[in-house]
């Protein structure tokens, strides 16, 4: 059980860093010249990168929904790691893993909605460009989140 403990423990501080990694890097769209994240824009001048506000184009409703979704989605799994922890010395055995389960399902669903949306709104018409690590760290971040929650509520069953 130990084992099994430390390797979900392992899965959980993988998945609050690549949901850090999703939401603070530059990269979710990107071309050879141009980085975009869900921030700001960055432009390569020479051999030199300079910052740029996002283009005003960007619907501001869906842009503010992907930044609340994707800091939320980060916020819900670093409280559940720490409930994680707190739940392991003083929950009883049957509601041990519960609110920890809750926090990646939230996070899992926050950060769904956040890439879901900067799927179907961004980046629709342009031709050039294609979505960029961050862009599929946020989407592998959604699975192992997703992951970790199902491991949170079957466990919780076994302990029952």
């Amino acid at each position: 059980m130990l084992v099994l403990l430390a390797g979900i423990f392992v899965l959980h501080i993988a998945t609050v860093i690549l949901l850090l990694a999703a939401t603070i890097e530059n990269a979710w769209w990107v071309t050879s010249s141009m980085s975009t994240d869900i921030w700001a824009r960055w432009i390569r001048t020479g051999s030199n990168w300079n910052y740029t506000d996002l283009p005003g184009i960007y619907p501001e409703g869906y842009l503010q929904a992907v930044q609340a979704s994707s800091v939320l989605a980060c916020v819900f799994s670093g409280i559940g790691l720490f409930v994680f922890v707190a739940q392991l010395f003083t929950l009883p055995k049957g509601k041990r893993f519960t609110f920890s389960g809750i926090f990646q399902l939230l996070a899992c669903l926050c950060i769904m909605i956040a890439a879901s949306i900067y799927t179907d709104i961004f980046h629709k018409d342009e031709k050039a460009g294609q979505h960029g690590p961050s862009f599929i760290l946020a989407w592998i971040s959604f699975a192992l989140t997703f992951i970790s929650c199902v491991i949170y509520f079957i466990l919780r069953k076994k302990t029952t």
